[in-house]
């Protein structure tokens, strides 16, 4: 259970001359960092003696009260009980962003913002798979129970903007009520009519693939509306969220304080929502034609290879919300005959819970088990929100798995030219849309697929790692081997750490600064670099890199915490000279280059480079024991914990 800070922080709000005291507040990798209207209000030496503080230092026009490595959740905890939230000038730099390539930041961001609502989603789903075994009895769509229940299933679904608008707030630090309203206007009841309902004024970019009907104009400005509105949609009120946030931020910079709380959501309403409109949707609606215009293309080309790329594609083109560019098409075939479009993407969520299952029989954690079942229940009957976002699509490599999975699938079924007859149910009851009366191969090749991906999906899965999503690892005691059981018990006595640099040796009570030299983070010795390389001084995992860049933290493998400051108060450089390599969470061994910086930029910042390195956790072992050498290199000893 999380430690709660609120008693320390309003101790440290009130010690620092109170709320009304403080100008700006940041937090670097130990320590929080005031800047207040008046230092002689704060009580000093209180705070020095206060439990849960490790020392004040006033240095750089900051009071700087020391917390240790918890110092996040008791800056969390500081904004939460003083009010602050952000405003006037407060800075806040915790470097929520996901870092990392393209895909890696698509992927975090979104499962960011569907973990919060993955029970309910999940649930939803269910209740979707229930409404759907109620029609497939017989009971009809306009009975009370039916129209109850595909309310609180489909509702979810529908309204699903309105959630992701919340939690797209949090994860860009905007109003969560400004960003309501900014979905509420997306969602808007009967808006799709206003804009479709009637004849077109003209087209835009007639005869080509973006072709545009124009059914109204916002002072002269063409609306371009998607047919399919944006119910359902994930990615347009994601981005119009976060440009809010950034009008929003804009606005709160120069509104004054006394008219702020209803001047800026006046402003960034009025200029977001239109922006959404009139930008943001209309490109989504561009590119879902150029993906249909694309998929035709490739039919026209191989049957086949549209069935492979589809199949592949399609769990992507629905997380973009691209896949109306080929659902209006699909209808409009399914109207003439039995159709082609939509057939290779049907037996698809068969593929999700085959990875489900694999899944639930191989991880580590009761958390994926429990959200596991929802989600594979809900798989069955064509719901997969909840089992991509959730756990596929966090965990990458079993996502592919089922990507592939739908490539194959999609193949058989389109080199048997199989046909949808109806648009039908989804999952288990789609089966229906795929009796022909006319050719009963029709219904077998698709058994044959639903088989397929649920096989595969589970097969596939099996040769990938399962990654940890929520907790720590738990302890395999009971399903390692009997040596690796005797490691785990057996006391690791002492542990070697290596240094992460080259260069001159310093003691840490040299180091040129009172908290470090202090030994109040913990024991350890310090490093006057040659050069920028750092690399991880030991095997183990990556606990802490601060997102400028400048102080990294690992756990090694028998249990030392250990934690590299580049510099100090370097991180007033804002990540300038500095590059990393690695993330929260990776495995590094020894030697492997975690970061990179400049020296120079450094010493031309009047800053000093000389590196401590810290056992935080010493208090937990009985010494810590340092190299006697003048130099090293990266990789020569440098200091022992002792137990």
């Amino acid at each position: 259970m999380a430690k709660d800070y609120t008693e320390l922080a309003n101790d440290i709000v009130k010690h620092v001359g109170g709320k009304d005291n403080i100008v700006k507040l940041v937090h670097c990798v130990t320590r929080l960092r005031f800047t207040l209207k008046d230092e002689s209000k704060a009580d000093e030496e209180y705070l020095k003696q206060r439990e849960g503080v490790v020392t004040v230092v006033k240095a750089g026009g900051q009071f700087q009260v020391v917390i240790g490595n918890h110092v996040p959740d008791v800056y969390d905890t500081v904004l939460k009980v003083s009010g602050i939230t952000g405003e006037g000038g407060i800075d806040v730099d915790e470097g929520d962003i996901p870092k990392g390539n393209l895909f890696d930041r698509f992927i975090a961001l979104v499962s960011g913002l569907f973990q919060p609502m993955l029970g309910a989603l999940s649930a939803a789903g269910m209740i979707k798979g229930l409404v759907a075994i109620l029609a497939a009895v017989g009971v009809p769509e306009t009975d009370g129970a039916y129209v109850v229940l595909n309310a609180a299933g489909d509702g979810f679904f529908q309204f699903l903007p309105l959630i992701l608008a919340l939690t797209a707030a949090k994860r860009f630090k905007m109003e969560q009520f400004t960003a309501l309203a900014i979905g509420f206007a997306m969602v808007y009841p009967n808006i799709a009519a206003s804009f479709t309902a009637k004849e077109p004024l003209y087209t835009l970019f007639s005869g080509t693939l973006i072709e545009s009907p124009i059914y109204s104009t916002f002072f002269g400005i063409p609306i371009i509306f998607p047919a399919s509105s944006y119910l359902q949609t994930v990615l347009p009120v994601i981005v119009a969220v976060w440009a809010g946030s950034k009008i929003e931020g804009f606005f709160k910079k120069i509104i004054p304080d006394v008219v702020k709380v209803f001047v800026v959501p006046f402003f960034t309403i009025l200029i977001t929502v239109p922006l959404s409109f009139l930008l943001i949707g209309p490109v989504m609606s561009w590119a879902s034609d150029l993906v249909g215009a694309t998929f035709t293309g490739i039919y026209g080309l191989s049957p086949i290879i549209y069935g492979i790329v589809l199949g592949a594609m399609w769990q992507v083109l629905v997380m973009f919300g691209l896949h109306w560019g080929l659902v209006p098409l699909a209808i409009l075939e399914l109207q003439k005959g039995p159709g082609v479009i939509l057939v290779a993407t049907i037996a698809i969520c068969f593929a999700q819970a085959g990875s489900l299952l694999n899944i639930m029989m191989r991880t580590k954690e009761n958390k994926v088990r429990q959200l596991s079942i929802p989600a594979f229940i809900s798989a069955l009957f064509g719901v997969t929100e909840p089992a991509i976002y959730g756990i596929t699509l966090p965990m990458r490599t079993p996502f592919i798995m089922t990507c592939i999975s739908g490539a194959i699938s999609g193949a058989y079924l389109s080199l048997f030219n199989v046909k949808m007859q109806v648009m039908g149910g989804m999952g288990l009851f789609a089966i229906p849309s795929f009796i022909d009366p006319k050719n009963s191969m029709t219904l077998i090749h698709f058994l044959i697929a639903i088989v397929m991906n649920f096989v595969l999906g589970f097969f596939l899965t099996q040769f990938v790692k399962i990654p940890y999503l929520y907790d720590q690892p738990e302890s395999e005691s009971t399903g390692g081997s009997s040596e690796e059981s005797v490691q785990e018990l057996k006391e690791i006595k002492q542990e070697i750490i290596a240094s992460p640099l080259i260069g001159k040796v310093v003691k840490l009570e040299d180091v040129p600064d009172e908290v470090f030299a202090s030994g109040a983070m913990g024991k350890g010795i310090a490093i006057d670099p040659d050069d920028g390389a750092v690399v991880a001084p030991a095997k183990g995992e990556v606990t802490l890199v601060f997102p400028t860049k400048h102080a990294i933290g690992l756990k090694t493998e028998n249990g030392a915490e250990i934690l590299i400051h580049i510099g100090m108060d370097t991180v007033s450089l804002a990540g300038k000279g500095f590059k990393g390599f690695v993330e929260v969470g990776d495995k590094v061994e020894a030697g492997q280059t975690l970061l990179e910086f400049d020296v120079n930029t450094i010493k031309a910042a009047g800053l000093p480079v000389i590196t401590p390195v810290i056992v935080t956790n010493s208090d937990q072992y009985e010494d810590v024991l340092t190299t006697q050498e003048r130099t090293v290199e990266a990789g020569d000893y440098l200091l022992t914990a002792v137990k």
